[in-house]
């Protein structure tokens, strides 16, 4: 049975994660205090917030939420990038952030109640946001009647696209791995990094 503080965690982290679209799983071992705030910086101006979480307590927040396929994936020092608006402009960020400090290490992710892998998450960084449309809808306006639609519907139709597909190859590699003996980790990785709660992830 949960402790009181650990219960109250707990309680916090779910309320954080339910309205999200978008979670990713990342592992922060190696980046600097510095590149922590930078990271939750850019990932701001996306609208998501970057936490760091216990292993085991993440576990039970997300238990029979849209977030569950996430548990199998949260081992070693985890953060989570946490987005509530567009998954696209999060991916961005997130993507862009990669660029400069490939030390963080993208695990997985859940984009609209859709597992992702690495490779989904690049697909959907390389789709138009919500912002590149807003331009191009101002100069659609004065243009044909079928080109303002057109753009309106393609963001939702792309991402559903690449999610849906996306979704086929995590199950077919969850298929794939089925009887492997997972990785062993140790007991402090199995619950989290030392950056847990302390002052470097800034919580």
């Amino acid at each position: 049975m949960p402790t009181q503080a650990k219960a109250e965690t707990i309680a916090t982290l779910k309320a954080r994660l339910a309205d999200a679209r978008t979670a990713v799983l990342t592992e922060y071992r190696g980046l600097t205090v510095q590149q922590l705030s930078d990271l939750r910086k850019q990932l701001r101006g996306a609208a998501a917030e970057y936490r760091v979480v216990k292993n085991r307590l993440a576990r039970i927040a997300i238990e029979g939420s849209p977030l569950a396929g996430l548990r199998p994936h949260l081992t070693g020092p985890i953060g989570v990038v946490i987005g509530r608006r567009d998954p696209v402009a999060v991916a961005k960020a997130l993507s862009t952030f990669l660029r400069v400090t490939p030390a963080l290490q993208v695990k997985v992710g859940v984009i609209d109640g859709q597992l992702v892998d690495r490779e989904g998450l690049r697909a959907v960084a390389d789709l138009p946001s919500q912002e590149m449309l807003r331009s191009q809808l101002v100069g659609a306006i004065q243009g044909p009647l079928a080109q303002l639609v057109g753009l309106l519907v393609a963001p939702h139709r792309e991402l559903a696209y690449v999610l849906a597909e996306r979704g086929k190859d995590a199950s077919a590699e969850a298929s794939a791995g089925k009887g492997e003996s997972p990785v062993a980790t140790g007991p402090a990785a199995a619950d989290a990094g030392p950056a847990d709660a302390g002052p470097a992830a800034g919580e």
